[in-house]
């Protein structure tokens, strides 16, 4: 890779397109200024905002895109309509020809893990791909996955997002080896469906040199921190997401409206505003914004719909991390490890059952 970190942009996507993509851009490219960008969407609304910013401008290139993806489309409309055509595709196949190191967008989660898995396909060894984000913690953030990419997974497919997660959390937590654990309804080997209990036992006689698995973990151990990694199928991923999204905003609003109930309480307010401070930049979900499609032969990373520029900053950032780092020849070394490691243990087992009893 290059001295510089190429970012191919969905300037159309997300709920504000341009007016919080292109400002974005421009305070990630504050922060990393090594980024150049590839901007892919309608010329005539993203190049006003574009000259807006003249330091972005030199850092950036604009290629126009006759179509965009409206954020209700299906993937299968998506595929029909946007494909080649679209901002979000042409975006992704900048990442596939080498012109671009990584592609982020805010637009339609569906649509875009349809062309991502369709334009760049899965890595050798993996079945499906998972998306993956950070998760605030009582001990700084963990890495959660699956969030939602597919739903269901057997024993193997578990063990690569264990892989996959591990290496995500070895750039961001900066962590040689990364504790991980199975998320389950309980932390005794006895418990749990058949799929992931078998997925612990392949972990624990791996013995994987690049994570230091730990068992299975319960859903109040996303947020204390137990472990680097949380792995869990999609479907119970997504759950677990959009309920802490969901208490966040009840926290939120309760306490908003707890300290205007009375007079006692805004004076209680002026005293601890402070502390409440602190408590909303720590879980502030615009630090934590980018989640990364692990698993397919390219960096792709998506951005919340309704973020700011703040929060789209941040899901650039990490796309310049993934890339930085070398995201997917990590993931490709250390899953070409675990089946080399798997086969050696058939090979075993096979050479035990052969020579019989003595």
């Amino acid at each position: 890779m290059s001295t510089e970190v190429r970012i191919a942009l969905d300037a159309m996507g997300g709920d504000h397109g341009p007016s919080v993509i292109v400002p974005g851009a421009a305070m990630a490219l504050q922060k990393r200024p090594d980024l150049r960008f590839l901007m892919f969407g309608d010329e005539s609304v993203v190049r006003p905002h574009l000259e807006a910013y003249p330091a972005l401008a030199e850092r950036a290139s604009l290629v126009h895109t006759p179509v965009s993806i409206r954020m209700d489309d299906k993937p299968s409309q998506a595929l029909r309509k946007g494909r080649r055509t679209s901002s979000m595709w042409m975006a992704l196949e900048a990442v596939k020809r080498g012109d671009a190191d990584a592609a982020v967008s805010a637009g339609n989660t569906g649509a875009l893990m349809a062309m991502a898995k369709f334009c760049l396909r899965t890595m050798a060894d993996v079945d499906r791909p998972a998306l993956a984000a950070r998760w605030p913690t009582l001990r700084g953030e963990s890495v959660v996955l699956d969030l939602g990419a597919s739903i269901g997974a057997d024993a193997q497919h578990l063990v690569d997002l264990a892989i996959m997660g591990a290496a995500m959390a070895s750039i961001l937590l900066n962590v040689e080896r990364p504790s991980v654990g199975l998320l389950n309804v309980g932390v005794e080997e006895i418990k749990g469906i058949e799929e992931v209990k078998a997925a612990g036992r392949l972990l624990r006689e791996a013995n994987f040199p690049h994570m230091d698995y730990r068992g299975f973990v319960e859903g109040d151990d996303i947020g204390a921190g137990t472990v680097d990694v949380i792995v869990s199928e999609g479907f119970t991923g997504n759950i677990a997401l959009k309920t802490a999204e969901g208490t966040a905003k009840l926290i939120s609003s309760v306490l908003k409206e707890a300290m205007g109930s009375s007079l006692m309480s805004r004076i209680g307010y002026l005293f601890a505003r402070k502390a409440f401070q602190s408590l909303k930049e720590r879980v502030d979900p615009r630090r934590f914004n980018g989640a990364v499609f692990l698993g397919l032969e390219g960096v792709v990373i998506k951005s919340h719909g309704g973020t700011d520029a703040l929060g789209f900053a941040g899901a650039i950032e990490i796309g310049h991390e993934m890339a930085r780092q070398q995201l997917l020849a990590k993931i490709g070394a250390m899953i070409a490890d675990a089946h080399e490691l798997r086969a050696q243990a058939v090979e075993a087992e096979q050479a035990n059952a052969a020579s019989g009893p003595t």
